[in-house]
């Protein structure tokens, strides 16, 4: 009969480490928390100096690290530096043990979790966590680590919806959600559901974008003004990008209403924020807090960009005429043009941008700036002759030209046809899995819901805006008239603010006519 001897393995399967190798096994240690507050700072200091005295402590260990991360999320792992760095030492062979606190500390991801457990494993490192005392070597340690991994990723996924859930109680109940520290004009109020606070010196920057802008400034004029004047921009930059202009501008806030929800984050680690286009509910209040616009001027600023998106050009405006006249010749606008520019005659004209271009055959005259200036005084003194039937032609315009009840009819009539589509849908589906249409049936009839849906989308949106068009038209013609009261029937000296607010646009003829067409609908013509 044969005898067997078992010879004993002289190296780990796993660490690949000879047996009774008196080399120290290399040790190191994770701690995350998620939030900067203090008590989690505390917890961050706290986890970095137990595992130090821990692993230091035992003699068959060595040192290599306790990594770090602080402040971050433990859903991903693509922003944790610390927990990278540690994996890659990992994969260099620098480490042979990872300690941790606990499944969630490490990832709370499960796909992360197994995926990463399982490469480092084939290295020959383990990792172990404390709190469920998983040892990723133990036979049962990936069973056990799938499981709470998955909890983990669970709850959170529950705190998120938790923590939604909470922000929008506080939208209805009126609270707002601002990053004070960089929002100009506004400080943090004492009381939360006040919310604002008026900053006067910031707010002076904030109403002269507004003044500047409605009085035809562009906004990259108001960019070049703002630096000029060593302004800097609410995350204290000196060089102001245009779209913190148009952001300021179209701010609500500023007007003392709150409008919460109005985009969302698409994409969490790029932090990329889409407008909300109806996708979440939105909660608006009014006069909330102290205003640093007043709504008058708010209203006319979104009426202007408004006026300037219809344009159809960029918008380059460095003074109240620009992209205001038109030439009757070739459609073109007048422009700015300095005259004589090195002699003791220099002086500024206005004339056509097409004036000398190629194949362009432009035959209106060029105006001094005093000759435009002197047209509009003639013409708003026919306008205002008789300001009393002006008044009431301007809201007699309101009613014609802004009643929406034809659009908010139909509108209601193609909701509810969008409801019914999807009770269609939903009953097909339910056929489906009873097996009571056959595939082909539910393809055609599929098809034809989603692309009747569709078409109903679409009327909505158009519906939608001429609902939004005719509205801002009213608002238009409200503040026309009220401002209208205020005006003298009579202009001795030429006012930019007057002309502004009167003026749509004015188109130069070819016998040097202008005729000014005011934002009532007027059209008065002078020579």
């Amino acid at each position: 009969m044969s005898k067997v001897i078992v010879i004993p393995s002289k190296v780990n399967p796993l660490t690949k480490a000879p047996i009774d190798s008196l080399k120290k096994r290399r040790v190191a240690a994770y701690a995350r928390v998620s939030t900067e507050m203090d008590e989690q700072t505390n917890s961050y200091e706290a986890q970095v100096d137990y595992y130090t005295k821990y692993i230091t402590a035992n003699p068959e260990w060595e040192l290599v690290k306790v990594y770090t991360d602080k402040g971050i999320s433990g859903t991903s792992t693509k922003n944790r530096d610390g927990f990278n760095e540690m994996i890659d030492d990992a994969r260099a062979g620098k480490i042979d043990l990872v300690i941790t606190k606990s499944v969630s500390r490490f990832a709370r991801n499960t796909l992360d979790t197994i995926s990463i457990t399982r490469e480092l494993k084939d290295k020959g490192v383990e990792i172990y966590f404390e709190e469920q005392n998983i040892y990723t070597f133990d036979n049962n340690g990936e069973l056990m680590l799938t499981i709470l991994a998955s909890i983990a990723q669970e709850e959170s996924r529950n705190i998120s919806e938790n923590v939604k859930w909470g922000k929008r109680k506080r939208m209805r109940d009126g609270y707002s959600f601002v990053a004070f520290s960089t929002f100009l004009g506004y400080d943090r109020h004492e009381d939360d559901l006040i919310g604002f606070k008026v900053n006067e010196k910031e707010a002076e920057t904030v109403r002269l974008i507004y003044k500047e802008f409605n009085k035809g400034k562009s906004i990259n004029y108001i960019c070049k003004l703002l630096e000029e004047l060593n302004i800097p921009t609410p995350h204290g930059k000196k060089k102001w990008p245009q779209s913190t202009i148009m952001s300021i501008l179209r701010n609500e806030k500023y007007k003392g209403a709150t409008l919460t929800q109005k985009g969302y984050v698409k994409n969490f680690l790029e932090h990329k924020v889409v407008k909300n286009n109806g996708e979440l509910e939105q909660y608006y209040q009014e006069n909330h807090h102290e205003c640093i616009i007043t709504p008058d001027d708010w209203d006319a600023t979104q009426i202007e960009i408004e006026r300037r998106k219809k344009l159809g050009v960029i918008f380059s405006g460095k003074n109240e005429f620009s992209s205001k006249f038109i030439c009757e010749c070739c459609g073109g606008y007048y422009g700015r043009k300095l005259w004589h520019s090195t002699d003791k005659y220099r002086y500024f004209i206005y004339q056509c941008n097409n004036k000398f271009k190629n194949n362009v055959k432009c035959c209106t005259p060029s105006f001094k700036e005093e000759e435009l200036q002197s047209l509009f005084l003639k013409s708003y003194s026919k306008f205002m002759g008789n300001k009393k039937q002006l008044i009431i032609d301007s809201e007699e315009l309101i009613t014609l030209l802004s009643d929406t009840s034809k659009e908010e009819t139909r509108m209601a009539e193609l909701k509810q046809k969008a409801d019914d589509l999807v009770v269609l849908v939903d009953n097909l589906i339910e056929s489906a899995k009873m097996k009571e249409v056959d595939a082909d049936e539910y393809t055609r009839k599929h098809e034809s819901y989603v692309k009747e849906y569709d078409a109903l989308t679409e009327e909505m949106k158009t519906i939608e805006l001429e609902i939004k068009r005719k509205t801002l038209l009213k608002r238009e013609i409200q503040l026309f008239i009220k401002d209208l009261n205020k005006r003298p029937n009579e202009l001795l000296v030429y006012d930019e603010d007057t002309f502004c607010f009167f003026i749509d646009n004015a188109t130069i003829h070819i016998d040097g006519s202008v005729t000014f067409s005011y934002r009532n609908g007027s059209k008065i013509t002078v020579k």
